[in-house]
């Protein structure tokens, strides 16, 4: 039986780029004698490449690599992405970032003259939309930086409050609903106020989508905020959070070891299993305050 699918209609991300397709598929049901056909909204992937231009790069632009990523907020992903990965420590080192309009699922990130760059000759940013780390080279320095790094001592929030964090989340996803393929970064203050949502086709690029929001807003470090996760806790994700002075990491899904062994040397709440009514706290249990 085939399943071909086709393309019947399209939502636009805010740059005009397609986010979401509405496809055509074969529906089949455990003892149904036939199928039926119906439309099926699915999250668009695309590549984007990070081209980088500053004055000790040369004339020509640099490639940083590609990501694979759900289209929308592609300046957000950028910046985010090259504060995680150490290039810009704040958004006035950022003269410009722009979609190209000659090349599609291209974006041009433009440096301030001044500020000191080098990139490693042995340094390509490539990753798929579910990994985040695996395309960079010297990842035992990675590890070892993150470790070293230290969250700043924080305030407190109330479990109760926590507790109905995802679902405030969930509310705020406008591609979720209608996908159910993608993953959701959100970022709380310890009142419990929503500040932002990103959402990607990958965990990480949601979450540098998040960063890279709150770069440009100028309100890095995180301090005395929460970012929940749609889905698992890795330790890529641990250490971005850390990077941009995350003070508590709380996932839908689980942790990694090496994420948890992470946050506990840095100081970073990390809770995973983040349900209605429980969660597992695994780091750092200090900052969250149960009441009986």
């Amino acid at each position: 039986m085939s399943t071909a699918k086709r393309i019947v209609g399209a939502v636009s991300a805010a740059s005009g780029t397609l986010s979401v397709r509405v496809l055509r598929a074969a529906v089949v049901t455990a003892g149904a004698p036939t199928s039926t056909t119906d439309e099926d909204r699915v999250a668009v992937e695309a590549p984007l490449e990070f081209q980088l231009h500053h004055p000790a790069l040369g004339l020509e632009p640099v490639s940083f690599g590609t990501t694979m990523r759900t289209p929308g907020d592609d300046e957000a992903l950028a910046a985010g992405l090259l504060y995680g990965e150490g290039l810009v420590n704040q958004a006035a080192d950022i003269a410009a970032i722009e979609s190209s309009t000659r090349r599609p699922n291209v974006v041009n990130v433009r440096f301030q003259a001044a500020i000191p760059m080098q990139l490693p000759t042995t340094h390509r940013f490539s990753a798929g939309s579910s990994c985040g780390v695996c395309g960079t080279t010297g990842l035992d320095a990675t590890i070892a930086r993150a470790a070293a790094s230290r969250v700043t001592a924080t305030g407190r929030i109330e479990l109760s409050l926590l507790l109905h964090l995802p679902e405030r989340m969930r509310e705020e996803q406008s591609r979720f609903g209608t996908t159910g393929g993608i993953h959701a970064a959100a970022l709380f203050d310890f009142g419990g106020r929503l500040i932002d949502v990103a959402e990607d086709v990958g965990r990480h690029n949601a979450f540098d989508k998040l960063v890279g929001m709150s770069l440009m807003a100028q309100r890095l470090p995180l301090v005395n905020h929460v970012v929940i996760l749609s889905g698992r806790a890795s330790f890529e994700l641990v250490q971005k959070a850390i990077r941009a002075g995350v003070s508590v990491l709380a996932a839908i899904g689980a942790p990694s070891s090496l994420a948890v062994q992470v946050s506990e040397t840095a100081g970073l709440t990390l809770i995973g299993f983040l349900r209605d009514t429980r969660c597992n706290l695994y780091a750092h249990p200090e900052r969250v305050i149960h009441r009986n």
